[in-house]
Parts: C-alpha cells; sequence; structure tokens
C-alpha cells in the first residue's frame, strides 16, 4: 500500500485516520461512495478559490453539492471568488484535480468545511492521490487544518 504525503503527515502528528483505496478510474464522487459502500453525503471534495487580490480559499464539500460562491465570499470575509482554474492547482497546492486533499499543501490556506460534516462522526476526503481517500472525524480534520464549519454550499 503505497503512502502519500497526507498519510505520512497523519500518522506523524498521530491523527487517527482510516485509508480506503478505490480504482484510479473513479472520479465521480456517487461512483466512488458506492465503491466505498458508503453514502454519498459523507464523502467530500476539496476545491480551491481564488479572490479578486489573489488570495485563495479552499472548502471542503459534499462530493454531490456545489460551493454557493457568494457564501463563500461572505464567510471568507472577501467580495467574490471563482474556482481555481484546473492548470493552476498543482502548482498551488501540490495536489492534482480529483486527488486535492485539505491536508498537507503547499501552503496552509484558509479553509473552511462545510457544516453538514458535523452530521456525521467521520468523512471521507482525498488522502491526496487519486483512488485513495482517509476516512477522519470531521472534529480532528478541523482542528488539525484550523477549518471552520460553515454554511458554504447551495440550497437543494
Amino acid at each position: 500500500m503505497e503512502s502519500t504525503n497526507v498519510i505520512r503527515i497523519l500518522k506523524a502528528n498521530n491523527i487517527s485516520y482510516i485509508l480506503h483505496e478505490y480504482d484510479n478510474n473513479l472520479t465521480n464522487g456517487q461512483e466512488i461512495a458506492a465503491f466505498l459502500h458508503v453514502d454519498e453525503s459523507v464523502v467530500f471534495k476539496t476545491l480551491v478559490t481564488v479572490c479578486p487580490n489573489n488570495q485563495h480559499f479552499v472548502f471542503v464539500i459534499p462530493v454531490l453539492a456545489t460551493l454557493d460562491l457568494k457564501k463563500a465570499a461572505k464567510v471568507a470575509n472577501v467580495k467574490s471568488l471563482a474556482m481555481v482554474k484546473q492548470k493552476d492547482l498543482f502548482f498551488l497546492t501540490g495536489y492534482i484535480h480529483g486527488g486535492c486533499s485539505p491536508i498537507g499543501m503547499k501552503k496552509q490556506f484558509v479553509t473552511f468545511i462545510d457544516e453538514t460534516a458535523l452530521l456525521f462522526d467521520n468523512i471521507f476526503v482525498s488522502a491526496g492521490k487519486i483512488g485513495k481517500n482517509i476516512e477522519i472525524n470531521p472534529l480532528e480534520l478541523a482542528s488539525f487544518i484550523k477549518a471552520s464549519f460553515k454554511d458554504v454550499i447551495e440550497g437543494i
């Protein structure tokens, strides 16, 4: 089982997690949840945004949800936000699209986790590589990455 930077960081800091591996060809959150035999609402994706002054913010939201950029800008206390271009993601974070984790980015950005994560004992986030997710307690995750819980997804 190949280690990732995320796993090395969690081990070094004695943070408990469970590693789950899945087929690299699965990139859709619904497919990943089905493969892992978990409800889609516990699988989260990591999104990186940028505001006009080039400040970056990270949002961890359920895979089936859409980031509400107005709510996100409000919680980040900026005028507006846009998604980082996919081609810029690796340079900024050290992660590629589909394998972006809120843990171990090149730089620690201000991070928000959607408040729905608080409904669960554990959530799933990328382990920093396509085909690998970690299951982790959302409170431990937030404490470790200095994130706060906010309502940042579009209403259903």
